[in-house]
């Protein structure tokens, strides 16, 4: 066809611009046609090589689902229906609604159980953060005996609770505790740390942090990730060793001081260990800790239905709580190293 018929006919010349091939015609309304329209391709089924792939690949991780289900999930769902009943263990559950909520509101003894543990969580997760953060940095030195200064700096982290917690009654006892003879040096009287109302609380916060060796390994993996280059770049433009800090060290390792945050906070809440073994709650109930009262009234009072009441409390307060730190972190955590 010439150029003077197509144009008298209106039908576009092949091969000319503006004509489009029958190829590419049936293969632009291909799909649209088979669906009827509808604009959506059709779902494509797996294939024999990815049916078994995903099969493989839901036997690996079954045991974590079943480990999830079982230990977690079901936990939680039968903790809140035992929390809507009058239930001691001994006899059969008989349901009273949201009963235990409301006395867990009004009860004085919660009150005080919440305000130490808060009193412990403000004080005991950020010094931890700053002595992690510390302990951190010194096992970061470039020196020939590094290795030795990490084991001596982590070791405290390996004792078990409940025997630091022993080790701490000798250490702080009035009579011959290397503490009072300590403070004895100073002209200080001794003192029963333990038997004090003001002082037990602090006792089990400063033995907190020697635990803080853990944290303090993630402080020192995120260290390891910070580009030397960029204190050397520091230095070059005079930066101090405390300015380097505050504009590299400190932003750079904020997602460490997140995780860190959130595992101390989740810890703090449930400290129970060393309230349970050296004051049993006292002096005048000034380390009733949340979790030690949920004990007693779980184990000791025969309470069950009251005291999952309390659990669910405290795990709808610890999800609220780690949301709200979430949230605010968008505020202070860098994830791009490149902008340190």
């Amino acid at each position: 066809m010439s150029a003077s018929d197509a144009v008298a006919t209106g039908t576009p010349r092949t091969g000319s611009p503006g004509s489009v091939p029958a190829a590419d015609l049936t293969a632009r309304s291909g799909p649209r046609a088979q669906n009827g329209g509808g604009g959506r391709s059709a779902k494509r089924k797996l294939t024999g090589r990815e049916k078994r792939n995903l099969r493989l690949g839901l036997l690996f991780i079954s045991p974590w689902i079943i480990g999830v289900a079982v230990f977690v999930i079901y936990p939680l769902i039968y903790s809140f229906v035992i929390s809507l009943t009058q239930y001691s263990g001994m006899q059969t559950p008989t349901f009273i609604g949201f009963q235990n909520y409301i006395a867990a509101f009004a009860d004085p003894m919660v009150h005080t159980s919440v305000g130490n543990t808060v009193y412990y969580m403000l004080l005991a997760v950020p010094i931890g953060l700053i002595v992690a953060l510390l302990l951190a940095m010194a096992m970061n030195r470039n020196v020939r005996e590094v290795a030795i200064y990490r084991t001596l700096l982590y070791l405290p982290s390996l004792i078990p609770m409940f025997a630091m917690s022993f080790i701490f009654i000798v250490f702080v006892n009035p009579q011959f505790g290397i503490v009072n003879q300590f403070l004895g040096l100073f002209g200080m009287p001794d003192t029963n740390l333990l038997g004090e109302p003001r002082y037990a609380k602090i006792v089990m916060i400063v033995m907190a942090q020697l635990g803080a060796g853990n944290a303090a390994l993630i402080y020192l993996a995120g260290l390891r990730n910070i580009p030397e280059t960029l204190y050397e770049a520091a230095r070059i433009d005079g930066a101090g060793r405390m300015r380097q800090f505050f504009s590299i060290t400190v932003p750079l390792l904020t997602p460490t001081i997140l995780f860190n945050l959130i595992t101390g906070v989740s810890g703090a809440m449930m400290v129970f260990t060393e309230a349970f073994i050296m004051t049993e709650g006292g002096p005048d109930n000034s380390t009733l800790f949340y979790m030690l009262y949920l004990y007693r009234n779980a184990f000791s009072y025969g309470q069950l239905g009251f005291a999952s009441a309390l659990a669910v409390l405290l795990f709808l307060f610890g999800m609220f709580l780690a949301g709200l730190i979430y949230w605010l972190s968008r505020r202070f955590v860098n994830y791009d190293v490149s902008a340190g």
